[in-house]
Order: C-alpha cells, then sequence, then structure tokens
C-alpha cells in the first residue's frame, strides 16, 4: 500500500471517529458579562425608590385613606399674624380658581349675583353660631364661603375651603361637617322662596359617594326643586373641583307659621344678601336700622 493510500485511512479514521463518538459535548457558558448584571441591579434600584417617592408624593386613594399623611394643627389664635396670613393666602387661592373665573367670564354671568355669607354678621351673634363662630378660623373654615347666586334664586354655587381640623378620620372631613354644611346651603336657595325669607329644615336626606379629602376647595351646588305655599323642596351636591361628586343631597324647608312675627334681617346677612340698592335699608342689627324713614321688611 502507497503512503498515499496510508495517509487517506488514518484521515478516514478520524473523521469517523468524530462523527460516531459518544463523549459529551463541551459546557457551554451562558453567564452574562458582569456589567448587564451591575446595570439591572440599578436599574431596579431607581425604579423602586421613584415609585416610594411617587407614592409619597402623590398616595393612591386607598392608601391615602388608611395612611394619611402626618399634618401640623392650626395657628393657636386667629387673630395672630401667622392666622392672618394663612386666611389671606386662600383668599388668594380662591379668587384664582380656574372654576370660578370661568364662571364670571360665561354669557350669562350677568344673571349671576356674587355674595359673601357671614361677612357682615354681627359679632355679638357671630360668636354663638356654628359655621360663623364655633368653625370658623385657620385650619377650619378660615374664609368666608363665595356664593354665586342665580338672581331668580332658583340655584346657587358655593365655593368653600374645608381645613384639616375639620376631620373625623384623619385627613377626611367628618360627614356630620358636611351634612351640616348642606343643611345651610340647601336652606338658603329653600328660605329665598319661601313667602316670608324663613324657614327650618323638615328632612334632610343624605348620600356620601366618596370621602372628602380636608385641605382642598369644594363646590357646594344647589337646585330649587319644587315650592308649594309654605314647603320649599332643593336638591344638591358637594363636589371636588375636578367634578367628582362627593355627596347627594335633598331637602325640604317649611315656613313657620309665625313666620310674620321674626324679622329676617339678621337671618338674611348670615345667609348673604344680594348686591344692594339705593332704596334698600342696611339693617345694623334687630329694630335698627340707618335711616328712620324706610320701614322694615
Amino acid at each position: 500500500m502507497t503512503s498515499i493510500a496510508l495517509r487517506r485511512l488514518q484521515l478516514f479514521k478520524v473523521s469517523r471517529g468524530r462523527f460516531f463518538s459518544t463523549s459529551p459535548p463541551p459546557p457551554f457558558h451562558t453567564s452574562r458579562p458582569r456589567w448587564r448584571s451591575t446595570i439591572t441591579f440599578t436599574s431596579l434600584v431607581v425604579a423602586s425608590f421613584a415609585g416610594g417617592v411617587l407614592c409619597a408624593i402623590y398616595p393612591p386613594p386607598p392608601i391615602s385613606i388608611l395612611f394619611p399623611r402626618a399634618a401640623p394643627g392650626p395657628p393657636a389664635e386667629p387673630d395672630s399674624p401667622e392666622s392672618l396670613k394663612y386666611s389671606a393666602t386662600l383668599e388668594e387661592q380662591l379668587q384664582a380658581l380656574p372654576a370660578l373665573k370661568e364662571l364670571r367670564s360665561r354669557e350669562d354671568a350677568h344673571e349671576w349675583y356674587e355674595t359673601r355669607p357671614y361677612q357682615h354678621f354681627p359679632e355679638e351673634r357671630r360668636v354663638n353660631n356654628l359655621t360663623a363662630g364655633a368653625l370658623r378660623g385657620p385650619g377650619k373654615l378660615a374664609i368666608f364661603p363665595l356664593i354665586r347666586v342665580k338672581k331668580d334664586e332658583t340655584e346657587s354655587l358655593v365655593f368653600i375651603h374645608l381645613g384639616r381640623g375639620l376631620c373625623g378620620h384623619d385627613g377626611i372631613i367628618h360627614g356630620g361637617l358636611l351634612a351640616t354644611l348642606l343643611d345651610e346651603t340647601l336652606a338658603r336657595t329653600a328660605i329665598s322662596n319661601l313667602p316670608e325669607k324663613v324657614g327650618v329644615t323638615a328632612r334632610l336626606a343624605l348620600n356620601y359617594r366618596a370621602p372628602t379629602m380636608a385641605d382642598q376647595f369644594v363646590v357646594i351646588k344647589t337646585h330649587i326643586q319644587e315650592v308649594k305655599g309654605r314647603k320649599a323642596t332643593v336638591s344638591g351636591s358637594v363636589e371636588d373641583l375636578n367634578g367628582t361628586i362627593l355627596v347627594e343631597a335633598t331637602a325640604t324647608f317649611v315656613q313657620p307659621r309665625y313666620a310674620k312675627l321674626l324679622h329676617s334681617a339678621q337671618l338674611r346677612k348670615a345667609m348673604g344678601e344680594p348686591p344692594a340698592t339705593k332704596d334698600e335699608p342696611l339693617l345694623l342689627a334687630d329694630g335698627q336700622n340707618l335711616n328712620a324713614g324706610h320701614k322694615h321688611r
């Protein structure tokens, strides 16, 4: 056998051994480079930190309800410089509300008037009033409500700020406080449509739709439903500035039979009066006016 033939035979044996070998294949390394693992770990840490910060600043509703953020109490002295500055800041925020500006710029704006309940209420009466006295101050009802009323007295929009000191569960406004505010705002619409402009609550029904968070402006909407003699039925709602309905309400108010014996001037001052005309007297207190030539209404 020639040398060429021997070489071919050897090459054939080697190649045959490669094709039919039963030895395990060399291991395949699947480990990633170390720098990729470092980047993945760093990304997870950054994402977790960012998520924690966002949840702390903008907590989901269930978390903010169950675990409200701690807040300092209101200033101790209502007439202190700190309190006055706080109230002035809220008043500026109120006047700058986009919803209020939009209402003032509507084509039908001339069909409405604005008033501030309790703003001209006598001090000797204010101190014994719940919403004008006991609940008035920084952290509570810090500024007077602003009411936009249709001139025919059929509906109104009440802008009011609810402070942290009005809570039941921390961070959530007490449901009883909301009932009080609805009772007063619904009463204003009802009483304005009763013959003698005096009325008392006969029925108040509430439907709480969502928690009302503290430290925010809300809008209370009222609308007259029906007036029959001495009885007026009104509906209304509490909404946040995004239009979310927080509380719904209906109420019936009745004019007492002795209404004609009552002087309604102070009630009108408490509710907030339409802009005074030249022919209408300015009453200082029950039984007093500036112009003796005018008769009490």
